[in-house]
């Protein structure tokens, strides 16, 4: 029998980086929140500059309800499942933005409609087969605003390109237009990320350096980025790195009108005859707990933001919370990312630092060019980055130049450990019917709930945009003296679990496919809001998180606008 707990206002399940944002503009309206999350507050003292601990051994990440879930993976139904060791997500308050790269984009103007304008420019012949591509029911201008604000609330360093459609060569030139410059100028430049900028400009190429929720300098109380080189799947022991542990969760905790539920593994969101959401059940400590609300956000991560609401199966919902339509789970798909890696014949310094502190390059992204003849719509942003640790320098490729064990080898790794780098490429994806997600058959997690279970075909489309991208990195590479360069095969495949995840329960105007509306609320139960990628409609070539974070306070801001029509 689950223990009544008092009711509140709203529920937010998960306080990552969307539930960690959403639950600032709704405590300040003075609403009362729970925010229930898996995992707990995390000291900043605890964090370990240890390459081992974060990068080789995981175990920063390594917490316990997300690595007894890991989705499984496989590339068509009637296919046995794969599973990985290690979710890449994490339980925590603060969430994966506690240990990630801080990448915080906006999307381009196009990636909200990108089915229209290729129509526009290309025909439909251009759309990719079997795609379920839509245009998102709202545009840039209508989350431009909203982009500004997370600016502002988590902490965004960057150099505008586009200020109100005046262009500045310093920043991104391809940037949709905004309002106010960043509230923080750039991370600093490393002698390696101006050698590659250099670079592309002989290219005739447009460098920038990319934004960051990282501090340049002292922000709200916190000091600016030290560099020291341990951001990459790590925690900020300073708090530089602006995960909403140390930004918009405690601004809200300030207001009385946040209570955090931590430790707390939901299992289910209610729904009355009538379909509408009445609480969520959770155990914490071996017992169950009923939190009543008037309204409930989900804000758990793609894949469990699918698996909760395809769990929540009741009398108005037997197919699952808000799939009455069958369209939870569907459009989802995986961002293409890769990397590409150079051997240079002197040192480049690319040893501390954070992944952040980079060279960007986006004339090959969205469709910032011309795709006439190539075969597919996208592309990719080129994003040569530091901070280089010894395990991962000496697990260097040998470029073919060495055998891979023995005495020579150990040569070459002396000689060259400090002459390779990488850089970090992201490529647009798009939905299509060939990948979904639903619920494992066999595999359950401890407490007998199946996993999710992603199924994800080939994709034409990503697969030569990806072949494209890597080729402009090795000529980026090349152009900046690297001698040599390995360029892993195309992408496009099914892979597994990734920290860039969209869709399952994506966002339009159309109940027949799309679970929510153009505000994140669901076309089925009128009291259920969703939170972060699971709506986005397309990846761009860029992380999700800002624009994640961009909707929540968005969803936010209309729950608490119309809030008697949407609680009652």
């Amino acid at each position: 029998m689950a223990i009544n707990l008092k009711p509140v206002d709203v529920a937010v399940i998960g306080l990552g980086a969307a539930g960690g944002v959403a639950v600032l503009p709704l405590a300040r309206a003075g609403l009362k929140v729970a925010g229930i999350e898996a995992g707990t507050w995390m000291d900043p003292h605890s964090f370990k500059p240890d390459e081992l601990h974060n990068n080789v051994r995981g175990l920063l990440t390594s917490v316990p309800k997300a690595n007894r879930e890991v989705p499984t993976t496989r590339n068509a139904p009637g296919q046995p499942t794969r599973r990985g060791a290690i979710h890449p997500m994490m339980n925590a308050i603060g969430g994966t933005s506690i240990h990630y790269w801080a990448q915080s984009w906006r999307l381009k103007a196009w990636d909200f409609k990108t089915r229209s304008e290729v129509l526009r420019r290309y025909g439909a012949s251009a759309i990719p087969k079997d795609s379920t591509l839509e245009d998102w029911p709202i545009s840039y201008e209508d989350l431009e605003s909203y982009y500004d604000i997370v600016e502002r609330e988590v902490g965004v360093s960057g150099k505008a390109g586009n200020l109100q459609g005046r262009i500045d060569p310093g920043g991104n030139v391809f940037e949709a237009p905004r309002q106010r410059e960043y509230p923080m100028p750039p991370l600093r430049a490393s002698g390696f990320t101006e050698l590659m900028a250099d670079a592309a400009q002989k290219l005739g190429w447009k460098p920038f350096r990319p934004p960051a929720a990282i501090n340049s300098e002292q922000y709200n109380g916190r000091p600016g980025c030290v560099f020291h080189g341990y951001c990459n799947r790590g925690g900020c022991h300073i708090s530089a790195k602006n995960s909403t542990a140390v930004t918009t969760i405690p601004a809200a905790v300030k207001t009385k009108n946040l209570a955090i539920h931590d430790l707390a593994h939901v299992r289910r969101i209610e729904a009355d005859a009538n379909g509408r959401v009445t609480g969520v059940t959770y155990i914490k400590d071996g017992k169950e707990y009923f939190q009543p609300a008037k309204v409930v956000l989900v804000a758990s991560y793609t894949y469990e933001n699918s698996r909760l609401l395809l769990l929540s199966k009741s009398k108005a919902y037997p197919n699952g919370l808000a799939n009455n339509h069958g369209q939870v789970g569907k459009h989802y798909f995986g961002h293409q990312q890769s990397g590409v890696s150079a051997l240079f014949p002197f040192d480049i310094n690319v040893w501390y630092g954070t992944p952040a502190q980079a060279a960007a390059v986006d004339d090959f992204a969205d469709d910032n060019y011309d795709h006439s003849g190539l075969g597919f719509i996208g592309g990719t942003c080129l994003q040569p980055h530091t901070e280089m640790h010894p395990i991962e320098a000496a697990s260097m490729s040998t470029f073919g130049r060495a055998p891979a064990w023995g005495s020579k080898w150990k040569a070459f790794i002396k000689e060259n450990a400090a002459r390779w780098t990488s850089a970090y490429l992201q490529t647009s994806s798009f939905p299509y019917e060939n990948t979904w997600l639903d619920l494992d058959e066999q595999v359950t997690d401890p407490l007998g709930d199946p996993v999710c279970r992603i199924t994800s075909g080939p994709k034409e489309n990503e697969a030569r945009a990806v072949d494209y991208g890597h080729r402009k990195m090795e000529e980026w590479f090349r152009a900046a003296g690297a001698i040599e360069v390995n360029r892993p095969p195309g992408g496009g495949g099914g892979g597994g679990p990734t920290t860039h995840a969209y869709g399952g329960t994506r966002m339009g105007d159309n109940p027949e496919t799309n679970v929510v509306d153009r505000f994140g609320f669901s076309h089925e139960a009128p009291n259920l809001g969703v939170l972060g990628a699971s709506v986005m409609g397309t990846s761009g070539a860029r992380n999700p998180t800002q624009t994640a974070q961009a909707l929540a306070w968005r969803t936010a801001e209309h729950l608490v606008k119309n809030w008697k029509s949407i609680s009652a």
